[in-house]
């Protein structure tokens, strides 16, 4: 038990459980709620979907936009909470 207390390895289990959680909510803004506005404006709707054909290759562009979508949400969230953490640094 000491050694779980020395190395912090309890603070990084509940820091990966909390990452797992938040890139699921990060995830449901994408596609919950930024997503179906800006389909709004896109033809057909299913924009996750979306195939470019190079002649024998299929890139999934929807799926590979939509990743992208998702760290940069992730991305800002932990840039916002790093942030806070440095203002209320107790050293």
């Amino acid at each position: 038990m000491a050694i779980l207390k020395k190395y912090g390895v309890i603070g990084l289990a509940i820091a990966v459980i909390i990452g797992g959680s938040a890139g699921k909510a990060c995830e449901f803004i994408g596609s919950g709620i930024l997503m179906p506005n800006i389909t709004f404006f896109l033809p057909g709707g299913a924009w996750r979907k979306a195939v470019r054909v190079l002649s024998l290759i299929q890139l999934g562009v929807g799926s590979s936009l939509a990743a992208i979508i998702d760290f940069l949400i992730i991305g800002l969230i932990i840039f916002v909470i790093m942030k806070q953490l440095e203002k209320t640094s107790l050293t």
